[in-house]
């Protein structure tokens, strides 16, 4: 039997997502066919301060100057901005991760895509539950 967390991320998953959602997803794809191997999205299955949730994206797949991530975005799927941040990286970086904090304004799915620079697009995305208490909420 599933834990009521789980039953909620897996429902979630899949809910409909918003045309606004929808047109980031495909503008950022640029019609490339999305991966869902390579990329890690790590946030908590509760947050418990939805005012500051940490969220931490990473590239998995091996750096180089032939494959690196050029792009990288997270979209709060449900909040009235989709788009919560945008992180652009180089072959010498090294390593393609960000850790942000977010705002949410509801339970919801947290998204991230990275465009690699051989054209392949990776995405994760995770639900999250929100306490309420914050954002209106």
């Amino acid at each position: 039997m599933l834990s009521p967390a789980l039953m909620a991320q897996t429902v979630a998953a899949d809910a409909p997502v918003s045309p606004a959602v929808t047109k980031l997803v495909e503008d950022f794809a640029k019609g490339a066919k999305l991966q869902s191997e390579g990329l890690k999205l790590d946030l908590p299955v509760l947050g418990d301060n939805p005012a500051s949730v940490p969220v931490k994206v990473s590239v998995t797949l091996p750096i180089s100057e032939r494959s690196y991530c050029e792009e990288l975005i997270v979209i709060a799927e449900s909040n009235p901005q989709p788009l919560a941040s945008t992180f652009h990286f180089t072959p010498y970086m090294g390593t393609a991760e960000a850790a942000i904090r977010l705002r949410l304004i509801a339970s919801q799915n947290i998204r991230a895509l990275a465009r690699m620079s051989d054209g392949k697009v990776l995405t994760a995305r995770q639900f999250i539950e929100v306490a309420p208490g914050s954002c209106g909420l």
